[in-house]
């Protein structure tokens, strides 16, 4: 529920240092606006739009406008990004513009995303109330407890979690039952699922079921514009070193005591990419993703069937994943990565001087090693790049006859650099 910049920050970055360079000095003023229209703003607001000269804004919102606003409202264009840092240059460099937007500009909105590209002394925000402190309002939850997901563009299978709650941001219409399959599909159909459109306008309306209702039966005549409030069951909400049967997989997975101190060699910070290489089930790039805010993975992995298992995985915990083939002939194109982790493959030749190569300078890379021949490989690279070398063997406890005896795992070598 919003506009269609809704959750465009990453990409803005590049546009925004174009749009700094050319030093506009009018104001851009943003006006947020709920689903009651111009009935609901406050006097400033209504003021604020009253003397505008030009009003962009997508469709839905300029309709909401009513004869004391400028004609002169302008749709903004398609594509929109490439075109922000010098849509308002005919408005002149000296003159105000006015933009309306959905709820709170700031929230997933085109607020943030004009702040970004034009800084914030030329960018003046009235916001409404968000969608998200109307659905919480609706619901009985409070605001600082409720997660906020954005499906605007964000694909998905994002939104789906183990446990909690959240107000889910849709795309459209069709976003809800979306939802409810893919949380049916990851175990979860008894998630509670509030569906609120049209909120605080005359068309507001709600309906309420379960995921696995939803999927089945649930309404075909909901509104694009609405937000999901789910209450995700069974909460089994868990922080890092998963247990390994929390992953789908064959085998070829990196089991819990070694991901743990794997997650804590390569420093997961909000907003990083990894780059795992051999993923197997795709647990390291999992956990990495599920760390901290904005991280996100690239799993690269030979064999086609434990591709899939990673998507049905990345599905299940609802993370941001790509899966691409085999490495090194599919890291060409790839995002830059802020670490690297090589689970398998670590002897294939050319691998792991092809990842150095891309990782950029203070990136870190981390190799794990199980055979003698790939220990030997990782050891010539730490005495020709120097990190840290380390080394762990575990033992699980298990009956002996009619007692307790220990029985080792594979020792694990472990080779982390940072990339000067």
């Amino acid at each position: 529920m919003g506009d269609p910049a809704d959750d465009l920050r990453d990409p803005v970055r590049a546009a925004g240092d174009l749009a700094q360079d050319a030093a506009m000095s009018g104001t851009i003023t943003v006006v947020g606006i709920g689903a009651d229209g111009m009935a609901g703003l406050s006097r400033a607001s209504r003021d604020e739009l009253a003397s505008a000269t030009v009003v962009y804004g997508a469709p839905r919102q300029l309709e909401l406008l009513d004869d004391s606003v400028t004609r002169d409202r302008r749709e903004w264009p398609s594509p929109m990004l490439p075109a922000l840092p010098t849509l308002f240059d005919e408005a002149g460099a000296e003159s105000d513009v006015h933009v309306v937007a959905s709820g709170d500009p700031l929230l997933h909105g085109i607020g943030a995303t004009l702040i970004r590209l034009f800084g914030v002394q030329r960018v003046r925000v009235l916001p409404h109330v968000s969608s998200v402190t109307l659905a919480c309002a609706r619901m009985g939850w409070t605001v600082p407890d409720t997660e906020v997901i954005s499906l605007v563009t964000a694909a998905p299978h994002t939104a789906v979690r183990r446990g909690g709650r959240a107000i889910v941001l849709s795309r459209d219409g069709q976003t809800p039952a979306t939802l409810a399959r893919l949380l049916s599909e990851s175990g979860r159909g008894d998630s509670q699922l509030t569906v609120l459109q049209q909120l605080g306008g005359p068309g507001e309306r709600r309906y309420d079921g379960t995921a696995a209702q939803w999927a089945t039966t649930g309404p075909t005549d909901v509104d694009d514009l609405n937000v999901v409030a789910v209450a995700y069951l069974p909460d089994e909400r868990r922080a890092q070193a998963l247990p390994d049967e929390a992953f789908a997989h064959d085998g070829q997975l990196t089991k819990q005591s070694i991901r743990a101190v794997t997650l804590a060699a390569l420093g997961p910070r909000p907003g990083e990419l990894l780059w795992d290489i051999g993923s197997g089930s795709g647990s390291i790039a999992i956990e990495w993703s599920r760390s901290a805010p904005g991280c996100a993975a690239v799993a690269f992995e030979r064999d086609e069937q434990r591709r899939d298992r990673i998507v049905g995985n990345v599905t299940a915990f609802g993370v941001r994943v790509e899966v691409r083939g085999a490495a090194p002939e599919a890291l060409d194109g790839a995002p830059e990565p802020a670490a690297i982790f090589i689970g398998g493959g670590v002897t294939q030749p050319g691998l792991l001087q092809a990842c150095y190569d891309r990782l950029p300078s203070g990136g870190r890379l981390v190799a794990n090693a199980v055979t003698v021949e790939s220990e030997a490989f990782v050891a010539q690279w730490y005495s020709k790049e120097g990190g840290e070398l380390r080394r762990y063997q575990h033992y699980q406890g298990g009956a002996v006859g009619g007692f307790t005896g220990w029985r080792p795992a594979l020792p694990v070598t472990q080779w982390s650099v940072v990339k000067r």
